[in-house]
């Protein structure tokens, strides 16, 4: 499996609780976190400020439990938008837009949800978690995502919060699990606090509550995060990511090897 990943960790201008939150990230096992900064124009939030990087934050990386390596740190922006004009941002040649790893979306109507799926280029398509959705998911929006490589987050702590949020969470996700059956999802914290964080497994396992099954619930924390950072960098590099993995070799492999090829692999 892939190393875990929590793509959702809310910027907060205080460098101790950023600090806090990304070393209690890598204790309990994730190897990648992104630090969410949010521009809601609805709280004429609107300029998109420079993201504080890793070395800003830290002068050595907390090592990831269980690993001998440092943790990973990216930045995402996330756009809730409530009018096409406000994704119009995205399209600008912004000085600051150009330091974000990971673009995010979060709409507010049906409308803007298809843009967000068929148009935009986004890596990440945020989902009503704390409401009951305003808009009904369409089958032919969500295709057209997938195929697209976008993916969509639903994220966990208002479920452990309260018990009115966990209903709508549930809910919402159930409907989109109708839809996808469980592809392109991701499950991210949107933890505010160290205490919100849970382990990868621990969230893996909510999955279940949301409608994935236990394959599809792993590689929400892991590999399909993994997929969304690749989808972002092809947005740097304007071509595309080639991104590679050795395949083990079988028995049956081996004994179909001529034995000149075997002599060489053993020398």
């Amino acid at each position: 499996m892939a190393g875990f990943v929590d793509l959702n960790l809310p910027y907060v201008q205080e460098k101790e609780s950023l600090q806090k939150l990304v070393e209690t990230a890598a204790h309990l096992g994730y190897s990648t976190v992104a630090i969410n900064y949010v521009v809601d124009y609805e709280e004429k939030k609107k300029e998109i400020v420079k993201p504080v990087s890793p070395a800003e934050l830290f002068s050595t990386l907390p090592l990831v439990q269980g690993k001998s390596k440092p943790i990973k740190i990216l930045s995402r922006l996330t756009l809730v938008v409530s009018d096409p004009s406000h994704c119009n941002i995205l399209r600008a040649t912004s000085t600051n837009i150009k330091f974000y790893d990971i673009f995010a979306v979060f709409p507010k109507n049906g409308k803007l949800f298809h843009v967000a799926c068929t148009t935009l280029d986004v890596d990440l398509v945020c989902i009503h978690v704390t409401e009951k959705l305003p808009f009904y998911i369409k089958r032919p929006s969500v295709n057209v995502a997938i195929d697209r490589g976008i993916y969509f987050e639903l994220i966990y702590v208002p479920a452990i919060k309260d018990s009115t949020m966990r209903r709508y969470t549930i809910s919402n996700a159930l409907n989109l699990m109708q839809i996808c059956r469980g592809k392109n999802i991701i499950l991210s914290s949107a933890a505010e606090k160290p205490l919100q964080l849970r382990g990868p497994y621990d969230v893996a396992n909510l999955g279940w509550l949301f409608g994935l099954s236990e394959s599809n619930a792993k590689a929400a924390v892991s590999t399909n995060g993994r997929a969304v950072l690749l989808h972002g960098e092809t947005r740097k590099t304007a071509s595309g990511v080639v991104y590679t993995k050795k395949k083990p070799r079988t028995s049956e492999e081996d004994e179909s090897s001529p034995a000149s090829k075997k002599a060489k692999t053993a020398l």
